[in-house]
């Protein structure tokens, strides 16, 4: 397996159930490495670990059996290398747009005033300036997801993980914000793990694909995504993005059931 940035490898997981006395199966020795500044989109069936792979990336989970390495270093518990967005925007009702950014950094220890300067350069780079006395009731889902991302950012992780960020979004804003993530991405060249149930924001936002089969998941296919960079809408239209999407969805459909 390739060296890279972050290293899973035979990752393997799996839940005890004590109603039934037996363990379930979700992970089966899954292998794969990712580049530094490298952005790659998970997809595969529903329930066939997606989220569970990336809390175990994340720490919040131990494997069964296996390891992941980030830098060389075994993955036993969440760091500041690593920041993880949810599906929900999580945010804190009670604090404004730009405290809740900062809000990592003050768990952090880091000075009051520096914590809200550099919340309110990514709250800014987010495309959220003139909201940071706002709350968050009283911005839209999109601008939510916006804050989401920015107070992940904000503490400077060298890896983002994306647990579906968009999918409670409308078609047009989840476009909007799919242009929003590269356009951060392009400026701070994080290593991106995203996972996503649709094959089409899959394509347009990665490097790489990675389609995963039915649980328990192993990897079923990478594949290299063939699209310059900056990406605009008109690839979505192109041949090979077509034949792509509709390459992974075979692979779906025939190895792993349906999306």
């Amino acid at each position: 397996m390739e060296v890279g940035k972050l290293e899973i490898s035979r990752l393997t997981k799996w839940f005890y159930q004590a109603r039934l006395d037996r363990g379930t199966a979700v992970l089966d020795c899954l292998d794969l490495a990712v580049q530094a500044s490298e952005f790659i989109s998970l997809v595969g069936p529903s329930g066939c670990g997606k989220t569970t792979l990336l809390h175990i990336l994340a720490g919040l989970l131990q494997p069964s059996e296996g390891h992941v390495l980030v830098d060389g270093k075994r993955v036993s518990s969440p760091g500041n290398d690593r920041a993880i967005v949810f599906q929900h925007a999580t945010l804190l009702p009670w604090r404004t747009v730009i405290k809740n950014i900062s809000y990592g950094l003050e768990c952090l220890k880091v000075d009051r005033h520096e914590a809200l300067s550099r919340a309110k350069t990514w709250m800014d780079l987010v495309g959220l300036h003139g909201f940071g006395f706002h709350y968050p009731h009283e911005l839209s889902g999109g601008m939510q997801q916006k804050v989401n991302l920015a107070r992940a950012l904000a503490v400077d992780p060298e890896i983002l993980l994306m647990d579906e960020p968009f999918s409670s979004l409308d078609a047009q804003t989840r476009e909007v914000m799919q242009g929003e993530l590269l356009s951060v991405w392009e400026r701070t060249r994080k290593t991106v793990v995203f996972v996503t149930h649709q094959i089409s924001e899959a394509i347009y936002l990665a490097d790489r694909v990675v389609v995963l089969s039915s649980r328990p998941a192993r990897v079923q296919e990478v594949i290299e995504v063939q699209l310059p960079r900056p990406r605009n809408d008109s690839f979505r239209q192109s041949l090979w993005f077509q034949e792509c999407e509709g390459s992974i969805r075979r692979l779906l459909k025939n190895g792993a059931g349906q999306l």
